[in-house]
């Protein structure tokens, strides 16, 4: 069976890819111009869910998708060196917030940061979130993660609904309406 692997990127759209990443290491943060950069793919058909059984912080078991069986749950991959990361957070964390009532559990999956640089950053950037760590990337790997943020979609029923390459503002469409969406939608 073969792992997700993502689509490849025309040179065009890894030119927007590297444009919005760019603007976002410059300090422009979600402008404007970020929904256009986005890259929505749907999750192949087929393909089963990577091991997605990843320690919290302070190193006890943390998370399984048993955990959130009949919530929307958004696993967002995310780098404390990565500014469109720390740009995205409060509107995921302000979406997990307003949206848990209805069923949304929001995850932060960080990639591949020590403790302490975690811990540093928690310090600056209070994050109300669950957070996992993915120590040796593995699971971003498992899962076609190559680009941060990127943020996968599981649909009540624990399936994978789909990734969103790039980080948006989770209070405005189309984001608002995928969640809506998959909201809506119950376990079969």
């Amino acid at each position: 069976m073969s792992r997700f692997a993502p689509p490849s990127l025309h040179l065009p759209q890894r030119r927007t890819l590297l444009r919005l990443l760019a603007a976002g290491a410059l300090g422009s943060g979600l402008g404007a111009h970020a929904e256009e950069g986005l890259l929505r793919r749907p999750w192949p058909r087929g393909h089963k869910l990577p091991s997605l059984d990843l320690p919290g912080l302070d190193g006890h078991p943390g998370w399984r998708p048993a955990d959130t069986r009949g919530r929307v749950t958004l696993l967002n991959f995310w780098a404390s060196w990565c500014e469109p990361c720390r740009a995205e957070m409060p509107s995921l964390q302000q979406l997990a917030e307003q949206r848990a009532d209805e069923g949304l559990s929001v995850v932060a999956v960080n990639f591949r940061d020590s403790e302490a640089t975690i811990r540093r950053f928690l310090a600056a950037n209070p994050l109300r979130l669950p957070l996992l760590r993915d120590v040796d990337g593995a699971t971003a790997k498992g899962l076609g993660v190559s680009i941060f943020p990127s943020t996968l979609a599981l649909a009540r029923d624990g399936r994978p609904a789909f990734v969103l390459v790039g980080a948006t503002d989770w209070s405005t469409d189309p984001a608002r309406g995928w969640i809506t969406e998959l909201l809506r939608t119950r376990p079969a």
